[in-house]
């Protein structure tokens, strides 16, 4: 941590002047080695988490859980029943805990915000044009700003990838700073698509390009393309959280989203939480996942610590 975190944040600012100083800088980041990178990640999702650290674990996990439905047949009563879920993940076990938001498109989020009402549980609404970002900026704000009026405590927004290959980082910078203002007191999830950014260098310089733009969480991907959230490309973006503090004084949350389906990849991945960005991040403050199943297999876990024994498949409600 710098002596002088505001020093080091405004020294910062100085990369993002102009189109050039700002491709400089994200080019000048160090290169990513693949293959250390997904040998570190495979590595660390070796270890073996018993008993009681892994009661705390699957815990810790279901209350990092964003429930999730971004489906165009979603329904009112569909995302009643999500944000009942995600107060009470086990109606026969109060001591589950709640998740950590529920995830919907802009114009559920009332519904949303209404199931949730009393509890600790925050609303996130994607927004931005999600999941293709194609849109005028003027759409995408207006997109948030409605977001936002409904009660949205978080916005998930998409960056324009096709400006990003292309090169044109300021723009995707410049849309960043924008939506972040357009969220008022909302927290910012910036998503990179992963999948389509083709290289773990573009996935450094996307993760250093939004915590630049006023990122509260980087997220992975929208769960919408082939390749979601792995444990390689959240390993990169949670060391460059870590640096990013490092330099800045500031904190920034990582969300991996898509094709994490059971405990034992949730799991997997709080370990390298822990071994990469340290305890700090161990909160859902600061780490989410985006799933919709996840959590049903959080619970049947759970229960089979405290039973011995799995419950039949009415066991949990499916999503």
């Amino acid at each position: 941590m710098p002596t002088n975190a505001s020093a080091a944040a405004h020294a910062l600012t100085d990369v993002t002047a102009s189109d050039s100083t700002l491709r400089r800088f994200l080019h000048g980041l160090p290169g990513v080695d693949a293959v250390g990178l997904e040998g570190r990640a495979a590595s660390l999702g070796t270890r073996s988490i018993k008993t009681t650290a892994k009661a705390y674990a699957i815990d810790l996990a279901i209350s990092m859980v964003d429930l999730t439905t971004l489906e165009g047949a979603d329904t009112p009563g569909k995302v009643r029943a999500l944000g009942a879920k995600a107060v009470r993940p086990d109606p026969t076990d109060r001591t589950a805990p709640p998740t950590a938001a529920v995830c919907v498109y802009p114009d559920m989020v009332a519904t949303a915000k209404e199931a949730v009402a009393g509890s600790t549980v925050k609303v996130a609404s994607v927004a931005t044009a999600f999941p293709a970002g194609r849109a005028p900026l003027g759409v995408k704000l207006a997109d948030v700003r409605e977001a936002v009026a409904a009660g949205a405590d978080e916005i998930d927004m998409v960056i324009d990838r096709g400006a990003f290959l292309a090169g044109n980082y300021l723009k995707v910078y410049d849309e960043i700073v924008a939506v972040k203002d357009a969220c008022g007191a909302a927290r910012l999830k910036v998503i990179f698509e992963t999948g389509e950014l083709s290289t773990y260098d573009n996935i450094r310089r996307a993760s250093w390009l939004g915590m630049l733009g006023g990122a509260d969480f980087i997220k992975t991907s929208t769960g919408k393309v082939a390749v979601n959230a792995t444990p390689a490309n959240t390993l990169l973006m949670l060391e460059a959280v870590r640096d990013f503090r490092a330099q800045t004084g500031i904190q920034v949350g990582v969300k991996p989203a898509g094709g994490i389906r059971t405990s034992k990849d949730a799991i997997k991945f709080l370990v390298l939480v822990n071994e990469t960005a340290g305890e700090d991040w161990l909160d859902n403050h600061w780490f989410r996942f985006g799933a919709s199943s996840l959590l049903n297999d959080l619970l049947m876990q759970r229960q089979k610590l405290a039973t011995g024994r799995y419950s039949g498949p009415d066991y949990v409600t499916v999503d």
